[in-house]
C-alpha cells in the first residue's frame, strides 16, 4: 500500500473556488517544472513491482509508437529527466516503461494529429480506468464513458492538443475520493466500506506537453490525504461542498454512484 504523500495541495485545491470537476483548467508552466520530482522509494517499489509481475496491465504500446518513445526519451534526457546509462531501458521491451521509472508520473503518449490516438503508456496509478481498454483509442473514444466530460470539454481538449506550442508544458489538477489510498483503481469501487472519515482524497497533477509536431505527452502524478483532514481547511471544505453539488447524473455515476456522492455530501455538510 502506498504511503500518503505529504504535499497535498490544501492551500490551492483542484476544486478551489467550488469549480466544476470537469473543466480544461490548463496553465502554462516552465520546462524545469514539467516533472516535479523523482519517484520516492515506495513509489519506485510500486512501479517496479507492477512492471515485473504484471507488465501488460500497466504498459501498452502500439507498433507505430517506437519512434515517439525514442523522441520522448531524447527530450527527457536533454532536460535532465532520463539517464540513458541507467540500464532500465534494457530491462523492458518498451522504452516508456524505463522512462516512467525516472519520474513520479505515469506517462501517456498521444498523437497530435488525426484522431489523436493514445499510442503508448505506462500507467501504474490509474483512477477508475484501465490502460488495456484505452490503448489505440482516439481521445473522444477515451472520454466517451463520461458523457458530460466529452460534451463539456471534449472539443476544447482536442483543439488544445492540435494547436499546443512545442515544448511548453501545461498543468492542471484533477481529484477523486477513494475508500483507501491504494494507487491502482482499474474500475469504480462501487459501495465503499467504512465511514467517510476513513476515506481518502486523491489529487492528480496532470501535464500536457507537445514535445514534437506529431506527439504529445500526458502525465499523471498522484497525491493523497485523509478526507478527515479537510476539517482543518474551512475554505477547501466549503469549495468541495460547492463543487460536489454541481455534479450532473453522468458525473455522479462516474464518480462512484449516487450512494457515494450522497454519503460524501452529507459528511462534508456535517463538518461545517
Amino acid at each position: 500500500m502506498q504511503s500518503i504523500i505529504g504535499n497535498f495541495p490544501w492551500q490551492r485545491t483542484p476544486w478551489h473556488g467550488g469549480t466544476a470537476k470537469y473543466r480544461l483548467g490548463m496553465r502554462p508552466i516552465s520546462l524545469e517544472h514539467w516533472f516535479q520530482d523523482r519517484p520516492s522509494p515506495d513509489l519506485r517499489v510500486h512501479k517496479y513491482s507492477l512492471l515485473k509481475r504484471n507488465y501488460e496491465q500497466v504498459v501498452q504500446t502500439m507498433p507505430e509508437a517506437r519512434d515517439a518513445q525514442a523522441l520522448l526519451g531524447r527530450q527527457m534526457h536533454s532536460h535532465g529527466w532520463y539517464d540513458e546509462a541507467s540500464g532500465d531501458a534494457s530491462d523492458y521491451p518498451d522504452l516508456i516503461a524505463a522512462l516512467s521509472l525516472q519520474v513520479s508520473d505515469d506517462l501517456c503518449l498521444m498523437q497530435t494529429g488525426g484522431e489523436q490516438r493514445l499510442i503508448a503508456a505506462s500507467v501504474c496509478s490509474p483512477s477508475y480506468w484501465n490502460i488495456k481498454d484505452k490503448i489505440g483509442l482516439s481521445l473522444s473514444d477515451i472520454h466517451r464513458p463520461v458523457t458530460s466530460l466529452q460534451q463539456k470539454i471534449g472539443s476544447q481538449i482536442q483543439r488544445f492538443i492540435a494547436k499546443a506550442p512545442l515544448m511548453t508544458p501545461f498543468e492542471r489538477s484533477n481529484w477523486f475520493v477513494h475508500g483507501n489510498r491504494q494507487r491502482m483503481h482499474l474500475a469504480a469501487e462501487g459501495e465503499i466500506e467504512g465511514p467517510p472519515e476513513a476515506w481518502f482524497l486523491r489529487s492528480e497533477r496532470e501535464t500536457l506537453c507537445r514535445f514534437h509536431d506529431d506527439y504529445l505527452l500526458f502525465t499523471i502524478n498522484v497525491r493523497f490525504a485523509p478526507l478527515r483532514d479537510i476539517a482543518q481547511y474551512p475554505h477547501a471544505l466549503a469549495d468541495l461542498t460547492t463543487s460536489l453539488s454541481s455534479f450532473d447524473a453522468d458525473e455522479i455515476e462516474y464518480f462512484g454512484g449516487s450512494a457515494k456522492h450522497q454519503r460524501l455530501g452529507d459528511y462534508l455538510k456535517g463538518l461545517r
